[in-house]
């Protein structure tokens, strides 16, 4: 296989695998542990929940366009 192509394969399948860890440790907290649903009103809990999934979203964002720069 041509070197590109298999750097290619492998940053792909990198981007695939950091964003579905990404996925199941947000999963995990919010749905497993319960942050991400509310009972009566938000609680704290719930917005630093929220605030840090938006955060971690970001720097994964970020990440991601770094990798993919020419």
């Amino acid at each position: 296989m041509e070197d590109e192509a298999r750097e290619f394969l492998i940053k792909i399948m990198q981007t695939i695998s950091i964003i579905l860890l990404w996925m199941m440790v947000h999963v995990f907290i919010g749905i497993y542990k319960g942050y991400a649903f509310f009972e009566q009103k938000p609680h704290w809990t719930n917005w630093a929940y929220y605030v840090i999934l938006i955060i971690s979203f970001l720097f994964l964002i970020k990440h991601l366009k770094r990798k993919w720069a020419l």
